[in-house]
């Protein structure tokens, strides 16, 4: 019986995800085909079905993959002392996420989907509940060392942060003009009045 190597189990299984990942922004999910995604992960169908058995199988783990890597991510935000600082620093990775045209096409594709698809819907409606308690716990400890409005609900102020997410990304996709990065200060400054922060 030949035995399953972990580790490159794991990177097939990842290299297949960037593949699809890169067509569905590229394409639309309706509009990617299996061969496309074989083509861009230099596979042959018969070995992208050993991981994925359809191609919807494909961004339910793409989805999974995302909950996975901002737990992670959050975790380890959790463990940073200044938590004004650590949910700044939350604000400029999802502001360079929106910088990505791929990434935001794949973003939008995705919601859009989500009104066909429950089981898109509901993996959404999960990490969006999981940025939000993330938010809300970075902005209870921030408000228990007095760096931002302690009168805040912080589920409340935690659904205007994602909000402004949100809003990088739609107003990414409909104005060519909109450059995420190059609002960075100005985003900065409307959390930093909206918290009651001192953030700089």
């Amino acid at each position: 019986m030949r035995t399953v190597d972990p580790v490159k189990h794991a990177a097939q299984r990842r290299r297949i995800l960037d593949a699809a990942a890169a067509c569905f922004a590229e394409k639309g999910f309706h509009g990617t085909r299996t061969a496309d995604i074989c083509a861009r992960a230099g596979m042959s169908p018969g070995n992208l079905f050993h991981y994925f058995p359809s191609k919807h199988a494909i961004i339910i783990a793409i989805l999974e993959q995302e909950d996975l890597d901002t737990a992670a991510y959050l975790t380890e935000l959790m463990h940073v002392e200044d938590a004004l600082a650590a949910l700044f620093a939350l604000i400029d990775v999802v502001v360079s996420l929106a910088a990505d045209p791929a990434y935001t096409d794949l973003v939008l594709d995705t919601a859009a989907e989500a009104k066909r698809d429950q089981g898109i819907a509901a993996l959404l409606a999960r990490n969006d509940r999981q940025l939000r308690a993330g938010i809300a716990d970075l902005l209870r400890r921030a408000a228990a060392a007095g760096q931002i409005d302690d009168t805040l609900d912080p589920a409340g102020a935690a659904t205007w942060v994602a909000a402004q997410f949100d809003g990088l990304f739609a107003r990414g996709a409909t104005d060519p003009d909109f450059a995420p990065l190059d609002q960075t200060p100005m985003l900065h400054l409307l959390l930093t009045r909206f918290l009651g922060a001192g953030h700089a």
